[in-house]
């Protein structure tokens, strides 16, 4: 049996590679004889980076960033084996993690240091450039970053606006002859798992503010700053950013990256599954494990396991899915789907017992394909379960 094992990482407890290796050896502790092909997954949040670094034979590289709030953070990036395309993500220099909880104010928080990121991608002679947008701790439309490339954000002064979506309301033109040229030979992708517009009920403010620490009142007026961004890109430059699917994504990045920088969207599960080569691995296996953190109603919206799913199901393979927790209609898409968590916990008690109750998980799942194939067809056929 050729089992392959292509889970996104379990947030705040595993990542995607530890998480594939736990599976694999609980499995193995059950089905020795079986043929694991490893393959960590992401969706452009967290652990995009390191996953497509494994599968690709690149590099990461490492600087001294602009952190949310000003101070300097170390952030990495990574650099395929082509030596041409750049993998960033938006929260290694723009995180919410770099923000302490009392500390968080998406009106004073900003973007430079994925700015940063983006010019040392350039200076390692990157040229196509894939951009994971997840985990912001900003609602500032990318202001920051675009001034680290060289675009210019000028009050009614002519003064640049200092950091934050707090400044966006003061903005006044938006001058862009001075970005960095080598932009201009770039592709530039969006690799994100939203796809909510600048502005409105589903905007950047509006769903993503309270999780970075906007108040109701902030939320409002983050809203109204969002929309004379908009106002003032579409005058300026032409793009018409307000409503344009992902344009809220990162509190804004998607925006900036889109209406100034001229990128393009996909779903974080496709584009990273080309770059390591989720397709072609699927077609070479008879099982397909998946998996993450959470299962919800917001995996079928373009989350990495229901990405495997959705192409397991093309090329006919079964998939499993195993999940840290579990809601709803949590397993629709999957041949079957498992918690592991044993019983009643405290959150916490679930992030630290996560290796040990992942693993073990995993065995019982092969414990239970064991038991299938020793059963007798007529024996298997009057244990099926139809819903």
């Amino acid at each position: 049996m050729r089992i392959l094992i292509a889970p996104d990482s379990f947030k705040e407890s595993l990542t995607a590679i530890d998480a594939a290796g736990l599976i694999a050896a609980g499995f193995a502790d059950v089905l020795p004889d079986a043929h694991y092909h490893c393959l960590p997954i992401a969706d452009g949040g967290e652990g995009t980076v390191d996953v497509v670094m494994a599968a690709t034979h690149g590099h990461k590289h490492t600087i001294a960033a602009t952190g949310p709030l000003g101070e300097l953070v170390n952030a990495s990036f990574g650099l395929c084996g082509d030596g041409h395309t750049a993998v960033i993500e938006m929260a290694a220099a723009s995180g919410l993690a770099h923000v302490p909880t009392a500390q968080r104010n998406p009106l004073l928080t900003g973007s430079h240091g994925t700015g940063e990121l983006i010019l040392a991608a350039l200076d390692a002679g990157a040229r196509r450039l894939i951009i994971g947008l997840g985990g912001s701790a900003t609602v500032d439309g990318g202001a920051g970053m675009l001034q680290v490339l060289g675009a210019r954000l000028l009050d009614a002064n002519g003064q640049a606006l200092p950091a934050g979506g707090g400044a966006l309301g003061r903005l006044d033109r938006i001058e862009t002859a001075q970005l960095d040229a080598r932009l201009a030979a770039c592709t530039i992708e969006i690799a994100a798992d939203v796809d909510n517009p600048l502005c409105g009920p589903a905007g950047a403010a509006t769903v993503y503010g309270p999780q970075k620490g906007a108040t109701p009142a902030m939320v409002a007026q983050l809203e109204h700053h969002l929309q004379h961004f908009a106002h003032i890109l579409q005058r300026d430059l032409g793009r018409d950013v307000a409503l344009l699917p992902g344009a809220g994504a990162a509190g804004g990045l998607g925006a900036a990256l889109m209406g100034v920088l001229g990128a393009s969207l996909r779903p974080g599960i496709a584009l990273i599954g080309e770059l390591v080569k989720l397709e072609q691995a699927i077609q070479a296996a008879d099982l397909v494990i998946t998996g993450e953190g959470r299962l919800d109603g917001q995996t079928s919206r373009g989350k990495a396991p229901a990405g495997v799913a959705a192409c397991a199901r093309r090329h006919g393979k079964p998939v499993i899915a195993i999940a840290g927790s579990m809601a709803g209609d949590a397993a629709a898409g999957f041949d079957a789907a498992f918690g592991i968590v044993p019983q009643p916990c405290t959150l916490e008690q679930a992030l630290a017992d996560a290796a040990g109750n992942l693993r073990r998980t995993a065995r019982q799942i092969a414990a239970m394909l064991r038991l299938a194939q020793r059963l007798p067809v007529g024996a298997a056929r009057a244990l099926r379960v139809t819903e």
